[in-house]
């Protein structure tokens, strides 16, 4: 389906002509006879590219019947897209090097660039990034020009499985030069699958022309049979990673019913949350109602765009805090030399001396401050008190994590 341009666009005009004008048949100059219009979403904004279309003028010539078009223009934009070549890009690596969901590169490609994009959209232009990266990858010329100052190579292969029950995607990537060589999906990995793999690994070397000094890999029993079938007399070592996790089996398993136990002690984000929440409510329709005492107030329970205030500085913080913590107690992240329950510890630690250190230095800043009624950060439920009608005079003041 065509992209559909709102009518109010403002584009940049963008005039494109044929560099070569000779006939590729007769070698007469060509004229020309038409122009194209095209429009694109660049990182700079929307560009109208002016394509001037030549052809051979001689109705004689075969090259009469057939239209020249300018040769920068698929440097600009492939054929039939709607975004440059430069957005592309920009898709592919948010999505692959930052790891950022569709909704994520749509939602930032729309407020800093404005650029409108459906999910859809997104996710194919994201299948022909993988597809060129995957060309790119396994260009040989591009291969041997990476690998011409290597004397030796460092081959090692481990399956990745996205979900359970999924295809195993089997990655082949050589370690020097930390390069993915070419990977596989692979629906049951017998002997024999895995040592095609190994045997693709060994003609690459060869094409190279370098020796292979070490494979690595979790030594599953494919592996280690296929690697002896096809590289004898190269060692096979132990994944450091896989090794490390084995190894600390029981460490990560204690590590596990830590993180548990710090799990059932943080309780009670939730009723912190909508209690700012609701004092936020409150304190707004207060502050209209003095305002201008026979409005009609709409009490909304939410965040409001008052004044900023001191209470309202102190709820953004409360508000920032809880978010902190519920992102800590669902982290993940960690391996064997930092598990993630240690992680978790460090976490909360930190975030329980940023909040004493608000707390000592609201003690110090006014005695007349009310942020005696916010609840101090713990698990304990509690209820916030009737907020006072006087101000700080120091107003401005924020707190310091």
């Amino acid at each position: 389906m065509p992209y559909q341009w709102p009518t109010d666009t403002d584009y940049a005009q963008c005039e494109l002509d044929v560099l070569d004008r000779n006939c590729s048949v007769c070698g007469r100059r060509m004229y020309i006879c038409d122009h194209r219009y095209r429009h694109i979403h660049t990182l700079e904004g929307p560009v109208e590219l002016v394509c001037k279309l030549n052809h051979c003028p001689d109705p004689r010539c075969a090259g009469h019947t057939k239209t020249k078009s300018p040769e920068i223009e698929a440097s600009i934009a492939p054929p039939n897209w709607a975004i440059g070549w430069d957005v592309f890009c920009w898709i592919g690596h948010r999505r692959f090097s930052r790891h950022w969901a569709i909704p994520q590169i749509r939602d930032d490609l729309l407020d800093a660039h404005r650029i409108k994009l459906s999910d859809d959209a997104i996710s194919n232009y994201i299948r022909r990034y993988q597809v060129m990266l995957a060309a790119r990858q396994q260009d040989a010329e591009v291969l041997r020009r990476q690998y011409e100052s290597v004397n030796e190579l460092i081959l090692t292969i481990d399956g990745l499985q996205p979900e359970k029950g999924h295809e195993t995607l089997y990655v082949v990537r050589e370690l020097t030069q930390k390069r993915v060589w070419f990977a596989e999906a692979l629906i049951s990995a017998t002997a024999q699958e895995v040592q095609r793999l190994i045997t693709k690994a060994k003609e690459w070397t060869e094409s190279l022309d370098k020796p292979v000094v070490l494979w690595i890999s979790d030594k599953q029993d494919a592996f280690a049979t296929g690697i002896a079938a096809e590289f004898p007399d190269v060692p096979h070592r132990y994944c450091d990673n896989h090794f490390l996790r084995d190894v600390a089996k029981p460490v990560l398993e204690a590590d596990s019913h830590a993180k548990v136990q710090m799990r059932r002690k943080v309780r009670g984000l939730r009723k912190i949350e909508q209690a700012v929440l609701e004092r936020q409510s409150v304190q707004a329709s207060e502050n209209l109602a003095a305002d201008d005492p026979e409005a009609t107030l709409t009490v909304l329970v939410g965040p409001v765009n008052s004044p900023a205030t001191e209470a309202d500085s102190a709820s953004a913080v409360v508000l920032e805090y809880c978010a902190a913590v519920r992102g800590i107690l669902n982290g993940d992240q960690g391996g064997p030399l930092h598990p993630p329950g240690l992680r978790m510890a460090e976490a909360l630690n930190e975030v329980r001396e940023s909040i004493q250190r608000n707390l000592d230095e609201k003690k110090g800043a006014s005695k007349r401050s009310n942020s005696a009624a916010w609840p101090a950060a713990s698990t304990e439920v509690w209820t916030p008190s009737r907020p006072s009608k006087r101000k700080s005079a120091n107003t401005s003041r924020t707190s310091r994590r």
